[in-house]
């Protein structure tokens, strides 16, 4: 049995091994101990409720259950760019036109934005290559929305989600090749890096003040715009059916997209329903259910049969022991 549940500080080489498999352009996936460190730190004062909520940042783990395994990562940002900047690149499309010459043009540009100060991340989510069938990567995303479903006044009323963009199979960048590199003469590893560990001041002080003009850019910038890593894609296709959508907005560095949905809109946050626990043995259930804990401080889930009645839920007791429930406590339930 697959098992969601909160990070603790001892997951530390786990989740640095995750972050060397995640390859480059995982921002929240830093190869840097220190860094990762004081993330796992943050999540467990986070579930401990011994932050404010609008600093909390929430980290999941994959785990099998037979063999402790940890084989996959996700993570929940109650609020992003209240304290340090969330910059982002918006597409926007600029009208020309000359009457007289019976001439209309469409100039594309990129412009810096900060706009989506106060908002929640769903982000970091990364499995082992062989976890990526089976449905582990739906339970993994998913957790998350149930998380937000325990207390959704603990999120903001908006949610993101950013993707990783194009990289090409030897590990080089178009859209930081061509464009963002000459802005911040540095590594992509090194700008990468410092986003995630820095106040961003640097991106302040060196990033482009003017529109950038999207049809002056080189080819091989122009067609990753908006464009998701194909290790992306699924988490792209899982995003979207819960509702998230493209906003317009792009990475600054590799010019993948942002999406956003709001909170209460989420499918899984919205469709999810309270049950109590009855523990049974003969489960008559076909299909799965996606079960969580009620509580955000205690969060777990698993993806189990279960038979559902209009105000309980029978799982096994292997399910109610994963989830660390009892019969008579309340779970979510999405089917």
């Amino acid at each position: 049995m697959l098992i969601v549940r909160p990070a603790m500080p001892t997951d530390l080489d786990d989740l640095m091994e995750l972050a060397i498999l995640s390859g480059p352009g995982f921002t929240s996936l830093p190869e840097d101990a220190d860094v990762l460190a004081e993330r796992l730190e943050t999540s467990k004062k986070s579930f401990n409720g011994e932050l404010p909520w609008e600093d909390a940042w929430y980290t999941l783990m994959l785990e099998d259950g037979d063999t402790g395994d940890v084989d996959g990562i996700g993570g929940v940002k109650a609020t992003v760019g209240l304290k340090r900047p969330f910059f982002s690149f918006r597409l926007v499309n600029n009208i020309t036109q000359s009457p007289s010459l019976g001439v209309k043009m469409n100039h594309q540009t990129l412009v810096l934005v900060n706009e989506c100060a106060g908002w929640s991340e769903v982000g970091s989510l990364f499995l082992k290559a062989d976890r990526r069938r089976g449905g582990a990567g739906r339970l993994l995303a998913q957790s998350r929305y149930m998380l937000i479903g325990t207390q959704p006044e603990m999120f903001a009323e908006n949610v993101l989600a950013e993707l990783r963009g194009v990289f090409t199979p030897d590990g080089a960048c178009p859209f930081w090749d061509h464009v963002a590199h000459k802005f911040f003469p540095m590594d992509f590893d090194d700008a990468d890096r410092m986003t995630g560990s820095t106040d961003k001041q640097f991106i302040l002080d060196l990033a482009p003040r003017h529109p950038i003009y999207v049809e002056l850019l080189p080819e091989p910038a122009r067609a990753v715009i908006g464009k998701v890593h194909p290790q992306g894609v699924p988490a792209m296709a899982l995003l979207e059916s819960e509702g998230f959508r493209p906003n317009g907005l792009v990475d600054i560095f590799d010019a993948g997209p942002t999406v956003a949905c709001g909170r209460d809109n989420i499918r899984t946050v919205r469709d999810a329903r309270p049950l109590k626990v009855q523990i049974g043995q003969d489960i008559q259930a076909d299909l799965p259910a996606l079960i969580s804990t009620d509580s955000l401080a205690k969060f777990r889930a698993v993806r189990v049969k279960a038979d559902l009645h209009p105000e309980t839920v029978t799982i096994t007791a292997d399910a109610a022991t994963a989830l660390k429930v009892k019969a008579g406590d309340t779970v979510r339930v999405k089917v």
